[in-house]
């Protein structure tokens, strides 16, 4: 979508509205992306003496996946670190409505990608929430970011027309603080058990 339409869209309700707040900048909406600045709350993952992170339920000894993160929060405008090879999950500061007729792709804003923390994601449409980010650094050396900084962008494309993409019973919709992988909950995980000579 173009800046026209994404304002034409903006604070409008219904299958085809888009909301976004808080909204702090008009200089966040771009010709063909948006802005979206770092949240307050952290999944940091630690190392544990487990030799590995179970997704299968079935599995003797398996371990919820949140019990491999420590959660922490900053306040806006405080630092949080991010070390080279580390995994942190987070969302974005604003909480967003997407139209039923559009999905996002949320990338790493340039300035950031060219200090080694690349974010790729892409939210279905009606999502509902704050965006769901997973940070990793690539680089060498640590990096500081900033609750609140301007560090994603949001580029919307505009299906042919609208979709009830799985309702509300998506894993991660409405979500406004970072939620650990719920790989464990897929219905596959369990028929594929049952296949499994082990079992």
């Amino acid at each position: 979508m173009i800046k026209q339409e994404i304002l034409d869209r903006l604070g409008k309700t219904g299958p085809t509205g888009l909301w976004i707040e808080p909204l702090l900048d008009d200089s966040q909406i771009g010709e063909v992306t948006i802005d979206l600045r770092l949240g307050y709350d952290f999944l940091v993952s630690i190392v544990t003496r487990r030799p590995y992170i179970g997704v299968a339920r079935q599995d003797a000894g398996f371990r919820s996946v949140s019990s491999y993160f420590q959660p922490t929060r900053r306040e806006l405008g405080e630092r949080f670190i991010l070390y080279p090879d580390q995994v942190v999950l987070t969302t974005t500061l604003e909480y967003v409505a997407l139209p039923s007729d559009a999905y996002a792709d949320v990338l790493s804003r340039s300035s950031y990608t060219r200090l080694g923390i690349a974010v790729n994601t892409m939210i279905q449409p009606g999502f509902r929430g704050c965006f769901p980010v997973e940070l990793f650094n690539h680089g060498n050396n640590p990096v500081e970011l900033v609750v609140g900084a301007k560090m994603f962008q949001m580029r919307l494309t505009k299906l042919a027309s609208t979709t009830n993409y799985g309702g509300t019973e998506r894993k991660y919709f409405g979500n406004v603080r970072p939620t650990p992988s719920r790989a464990a909950d897929d219905a596959d995980l369990q028929r594929l058990s049952r296949l499994s000579p082990d079992q």
